[in-house]
């Protein structure tokens, strides 16, 4: 049931990315225009969401999810009926303030019916909902813009989601909070809340919540730009067309995660079993190869070689992905788990942010000579925070780990 939730959560966000391009042609919007509008979502999402986990922590789960889809959903529609600037800042910035509730509630939600020992690849099944969710949201939003305008889609997507969040309500069941700890050194389930500023004490008690919230950071800046900038991207680089460029823009990378992610969280919740910190050194692969793959997207002047970067990029994302939340929780305690995942999505999407910004801001002012060539470099530059990511992490797993993650090690 999550995972159709979750499947509108992204395709109504990613929807907006395919027709950027129509957008640009109608109202004559400029890159960093586009930018502001990709962004508008992303700074409301990020700035919402420490106040959206205090909240999940506090109230139940399920009535937060399936309220935020029924609002995201009526503003996926609105966006049809946009026809200013300021009115796609507007539904995007709207629609960021429905979505931030989702990830924090779903993440307990789920954490509360998987022990760590099943927790990565509940996860990681749940994540394949974010790359079905993209890459049919870009897809099916260029279909129909090429074929019944860019509004149509809006009116589809924003429709069915409502739809399934009526559904949902007869059949979507809280659990107690904790009721999957097996572990001596976890709290018993209980499910009261506990005070915001102890919820704040249990999430910044160990450095490795902190690097783990400062990676996130790091990979959304570069999964930002992915996200929206990528069909632009194909169709000005090597001239796709509308169609073709909202479906490769996100197909390749994106099933190639749905394929990588479930393996991942297996050998996550494997290794997890039999060391400290197992899950870290999944994620750490992720990142460090998948900074390779990213440099080569954004400099490769052949199609064939893009698509195969594109490809081994979404693999070594899906490493990364089937970890984000199960490492955290291996060192927050249950009730604050919502709470964490907020501020993990606050830095991260002020990330994503930051980077869909700067790269239609860079693309107007770079240095290379046109607005595609620095937007090749830009995306290019990407690579860096995957790398930085990837150490950053791999010395949390050597040096940190036994001492941050008593709950991974007892995970049976």
């Amino acid at each position: 049931m999550l995972w159709g939730v979750c499947f509108f959560n992204y395709a109504d966000r990613q929807a907006i990315s395919a027709v950027s391009k129509p957008l640009q042609q109608e109202f004559g919007f400029s890159e960093t225009q586009l930018g502001d509008i990709g962004s508008a979502f992303m700074w409301v999402y990020a700035l919402g969401a420490p106040f959206a986990g205090l909240i999940c922590d506090r109230f139940r789960r399920v009535h937060l999810i399936l309220g935020g889809c029924l609002f995201w959903s009526f503003i996926t529609l609105l966006t049809g009926a946009c026809g200013e600037f300021w009115h796609f800042v507007a539904v995007r910035a709207l629609e960021g303030l429905g979505e931030t509730f989702y990830f924090p509630a779903s993440m307990a939600l789920v954490s509360d019916y998987h022990s760590p020992a099943t927790r990565s690849r509940a996860m990681a099944i749940h994540q394949s909902s974010v790359y079905a969710g993209t890459i049919l949201g870009s897809a099916m939003g260029a279909w129909f813009a090429a074929h019944h305008g860019w509004r149509s889609g809006f009116y589809i997507f924003g429709g069915a989601g409502m739809l399934l969040a009526a559904v949902l309500y007869s059949f979507l069941r809280e659990p107690q909070r904790g009721a999957s700890e097996t572990s001596p050194v976890q709290h018993k389930p209980r499910a009261d809340a506990i005070p915001w500023t102890q919820s704040f004490r249990a999430v910044f008690r160990t450095r490795t919540a902190l690097v783990l919230m400062l990676v996130f950071a790091g990979a959304n800046a570069v999964a930002g730009v992915f996200l929206f900038w990528t069909p632009k991207f194909l169709i000005e680089k090597f001239h796709l067309t509308l169609t073709t460029a909202g479906l490769s823009g996100t197909v390749f990378i994106h099933l190639a995660s749905a394929v990588s992610v479930p393996l991942a969280g297996w050998g996550a919740d494997w290794l997890s079993s039999r060391r400290a910190g197992g899950r870290l050194w999944v994620q750490c692969a992720g990142l460090l190869a998948g900074a390779l793959f990213i440099a080569t997207v954004g400099l490769t002047q052949t199609q064939s070689t893009l698509l195969y970067a594109m490809v081994g990029f979404g693999l070594c994302k899906g490493l990364y992905d089937s970890g984000i939340f199960a490492s955290l929780y291996d060192v927050v305690t249950p009730e604050a788990r919502a709470t964490a995942a907020g501020l993990m999505n606050t830095l991260g999407w002020l990330g994503g942010a930051l980077g869909t910004k700067m790269a239609g801001w860079y693309a107007d002012n770079g240095s290379y000579g046109s607005k595609i060539d620095n937007m090749s470099h830009y995306i290019a530059w990407g690579s860096a925070p995957y790398a930085a990511g990837g150490l950053l992490l791999l010395l949390v797993a050597l040096f940190w780990a036994k001492r941050d993650m008593p709950l991974a090690r007892v995970a049976k």
